[in-house]
């Protein structure tokens, strides 16, 4: 267990790639000591260069994992939960073991964005029931759906086109699910430059009508809806998970870099536009 000198303020950040670099560098400008969990070495990658006190790499093998790190290297001053919405599994987990072991527990809810334009999907399967005949249905989904998604394309007669990550699962899932390889692309969100530029190239490329993503909340969301936006595109967003463990939870990196910093006084990173507010428990 770590001494208590550091223990007011320490952070246990687990998060993505998509805000999670930019979360972990204000949390270091506001003076905390940030641990990082990520999965892949890949994933650590987009955290070179920020300073982190620690940074971890590996599942954390449920319950079990979770309450080793906190035996191991707790406590800390908060856990803070920044997955995806649609990780339901780890934030179950987090709320468990952290509730047995009275560890603070805090969850970024990402801001959902405005714009009224956008339909919602309650699930994949919903979408071969839309009137898509002829239309060229980009699916940026990840790979563990991209098989039921292009099913339910196809069904609905849309030409489907799907986006991967560059990861072992993304190409198994791919090829599994017999896309022509003219039809397939690989690569992590956000990249190019500006951020997004590969994933506007694709959708002129490819002439695309209609985009599928995750009501995530986060930049990739966003992106998609600028896109769309700017070319007319129909974005279908699948409805992000009702079934979130009741916690302790504040919307949007805004309002949560203010209620970590030091005797309530604003934080002065810059970390983006969404204002957020506060909601839960705490």
């Amino acid at each position: 267990m770590q001494g208590s000198g550091d223990d007011q303020r320490r952070i246990w950040l687990l998060a993505g790639t998509g805000e999670g670099p930019s979360l972990a560098q204000a949390l270091l400008d506001q003076g905390w000591w940030v641990r990082i969990s990520v999965v892949t070495s890949k994933a650590a990658e987009a955290y070179s260069g920020l300073g982190v006190q620690q940074l971890s790499i590996g599942a954390l093998a449920g319950p079990a994992g979770i309450a080793s790190v906190l035996e191991q290297e707790g406590p800390f001053t908060w856990v803070l939960d920044a997955t995806h919405p649609f990780a339901t599994q780890i934030t179950a987990e987090l709320q468990q073991v952290c509730s047995l072991r009275q560890q603070p527990l805090l969850r970024l809810d990402r801001s959902a964005g405005v714009g009224s334009v956008f339909a919602v999907l309650n699930n994949l399967s919903d979408l071969e029931d839309r009137r898509l005949e002829g239309r060229r249905v980009l699916l940026a989904i990840g790979a563990r759906h991209l098989a039921l998604a292009v099913g339910a394309a196809q069904k609905a007669g849309a030409i489907a086109f799907a986006r991967v990550l560059p990861s072992v699962e993304g190409l198994r899932a791919a090829l599994a699910v017999g896309l022509p390889s003219d039809q397939l692309a690989v690569l992590r969100p956000l990249q190019g430059d500006p951020p997004g530029a590969i994933e506007r190239a694709l959708c002129c490329r490819w002439s695309i009508t209609d985009v599928v993503c995750r009501q995530s909340g986060g930049m990739t969301e966003r992106l998609w809806r600028d896109i769309c936006l700017d070319r007319g595109l129909r974005l279908w967003l699948v409805r992000r998970p009702s079934d979130l463990p009741d916690m302790d939870t504040v919307v949007g990196q805004r309002a949560l870099l203010e209620r970590l910093s030091d005797d309530g006084l604003p934080y002065t990173t810059d970390v983006g536009s969404d204002d957020g507010g506060r909601s839960g428990q705490g």
